[in-house]
């Protein structure tokens, strides 16, 4: 069951004058303040509200600016219609109108969820008048509809918390799995042997860009033995034939130094 506030929409309706030469114009304004309180029954406000500024235009009343707060409430002007409710209570000392005049205010707030402003208000009716169940009823919905709007924030607070700690806790988690991963690298990198660098590379990169250290370099490299690809075996039987083929070579030369030489004669 959907509950709601309860507004005071009774209207302040001045007696008609008798009819005579003397007080016409009450008589007149009288009609206007009439007629404007039919068609607020009817639910047409903004003619009723325009029929209310008629009268006031004439004279001012009480009851015409009490109604006219109704029918600009009625239209959710509450602005305009607060004016008019407070207007109307410096105009009288009648309790029961300023009552109904503060619980209408009251009502203007509560519609725009000002909860602070609308409690005021109905309690000021309470204190012009007591007895008044629409405003003690008012007063407490106003304040039950606070307390609904701060458990709503604090519960919203806390959801907001609980996300910002959820995210804290996901960098934190991002962060120390990022260290953990670095931190491996680096022992593997550790673990790698030294690559051994090459013969006439030069420990300090810088030596490679200067002409005069490279051609010194150059200089003092001497040429390095390949390493032998044939065994032992091998080697020694090679060895043993350059060995012979150089004795047949000595054992020839020593020949030739014991024959003579015949001339032949060129005559």
């Amino acid at each position: 069951m959907k509950y709601g506030i309860r507004t005071y929409f009774y209207f302040l309706i001045a007696a008609f004058s008798c009819l005579n030469s003397g007080n016409l114009f009450a008589q007149q304004r009288d009609a206007q303040l009439y007629k404007g309180n039919k068609l607020y029954g009817q639910g047409k406000y903004k003619e009723a509200a325009d029929l209310y500024e008629q009268s006031l235009k004439k004279k001012k009343s009480t009851e015409a600016i009490y109604n006219l707060g109704n029918a600009l409430y009625q239209q959710k002007n509450y602005e305009a219609a607060v004016k008019k409710y407070q207007e109307s209570q410096k105009l009288s000392s009648n309790k029961q109108l300023r009552s109904a005049s503060n619980h209408n205010i009251g009502n203007t707030y509560f519609e725009q969820k000002k909860w602070d402003a609308a409690i005021g208000y109905f309690k000021e009716a309470l204190r012009q008048n007591p007895n008044s169940a629409d405003s003690r009823y008012n007063l407490a919905y106003a304040m039950a509809m606070k307390k609904k709007e701060e458990q709503q924030k604090q519960n919203q607070q806390n959801k907001d918390q609980q996300k910002d700690q959820q995210n804290k806790d996901q960098q934190n988690k991002d962060q120390q799995n990022k260290d953990q991963q670095n931190k491996d690298q680096q022992n593997k990198d550790q673990q790698k042997p030294n690559e051994p660098k090459p013969d006439n590379q030069p420990e300090n990169q810088d030596e490679q860009g200067d002409p005069k250290k490279q051609n010194e370099q150059k200089q003092d490299q001497k040429p390095q033995p390949m390493p032998s690809k044939l065994s032992k075996a091998q080697a020694d039987q090679i060895l043993n034939a350059l060995n012979q083929e150089e004795k047949k070579l000595k054992e020839k030369k020593e020949k030739g130094k014991g024959q003579a030489v015949r001339l032949e004669k060129d005559w």
